[in-house]
């Protein structure tokens, strides 16, 4: 028989070892005949139909044996394949499948196992069988030209392509919004020059405390603190009222947390809003048009207004 490989004669030993329960080195002193044989495990008994699930130390053994014996199927010479799977730890449906296949790659006849008749090519499942003593569909034929796969492993599909959020409709500031704001910025100041070139704007005469007026109230953006000041103490209408106004405001963005830009979905948004807008109106417009003389109440349309703009 050829001379089998270093590294196929160590895969041969491992795979004797494991179904055997002994030592790799002690198979593989054995194999080389520098050890005397000791009795070796029963053989194991017919796979079932589906001999393609075999354990992986026959399969890994599978290339040896079919490499061993493959000179003396190609000699014509009687192969027994008890002996054979005893020798290498193979089951003996697998080895003799891979004879088989091994003979028909390489293009000589059929092996003969002892105890049979030399099978014909069809009758390559059968005989099979046949030879390790089992039934007839215990390995079933392969059809000429087909090629058979050994499953490995079932991998769980996964996405090729990550999936990643749909794009929202944002821009960004620069150059959007700036430009924008930037073109307003120069479209109010040429307005504001323009006007101011064809109206005047005169200051009143020279203050005298002498001849103050009556009533005298301040600018129009302090008229609503004016106001409170006729209601309230000053401490409270000039400190302590603007200051809760001031920090509420200073508040809304912890408040009003919602992200949306629809005036639908910012309904407390508006309310605040809302509220501090029409407060300071209606403050502004009384101390405006609604204080006469001694900043007492008064209606404009009875006795006019009491107010320079």
């Amino acid at each position: 028989m050829a001379e089998i490989p270093e590294h196929i004669l160590r895969r041969s030993a491992e795979a004797r070892a494991r179904a055997e329960g002994r030592s790799v080195e002690e198979v593989l002193a054995e194999l080389r005949g520098e050890a005397p044989a000791t009795p070796a495990a029963p053989a194991e008994p017919a796979p079932p139909a589906d001999a393609d699930v075999a354990e992986p130390a026959a399969d890994v053994a599978e290339p040896t044996a079919a490499a061993a014996a493959a000179p003396a199927a190609a000699a014509g010479d009687v192969i027994d394949l008890q002996a054979e799977s005893k020798r290498f730890g193979v089951p003996a449906a697998l080895l003799a499948r891979a004879l088989i296949a091994r003979a028909r790659k390489d293009g000589n006849p059929l092996p003969h196992f002892a105890g049979q008749a030399a099978p014909a090519p069809a009758a390559a499942g059968p005989a099979v069988a046949a030879a390790v003593g089992g039934a007839a569909p215990a390995v079933a034929a392969v059809p000429e030209g087909v090629r058979t796969q050994r499953l490995l492993t079932v991998v769980k599909a996964g996405a090729i392509q990550q999936v990643k959020s749909e794009p929202t409709d944002k821009v960004s500031t620069w150059p959007h919004l700036v430009a924008i704001e930037f073109v307003a910025l120069m479209v109010v100041t040429a307005f504001l020059l323009v006007f101011s070139a064809f109206v005047n704007a005169p200051l009143l005469e020279f203050a005298n405390f002498n001849e103050q007026p009556n009533p005298s109230k301040a600018p129009w953006y302090f008229l609503g603190l004016q106001e409170l000041l006729s209601y309230f103490d000053p401490q409270v209408a000039g400190v302590i009222i603007p200051g809760f106004g001031l920090g509420a405001l200073a508040l809304v963005p912890y408040i009003d947390r919602n992200p949306s830009v629809r005036p639908s979905d910012r309904k407390l948004a508006i309310m605040i809003f809302t509220f501090y807008v029409m407060a300071a109106g209606i403050l502004t417009i009384f101390g405006s048009f609604f204080r006469g003389p001694g900043f007492n109440f008064v209606f404009p349309w009875i006795d006019g207004l009491f107010f320079d703009f």
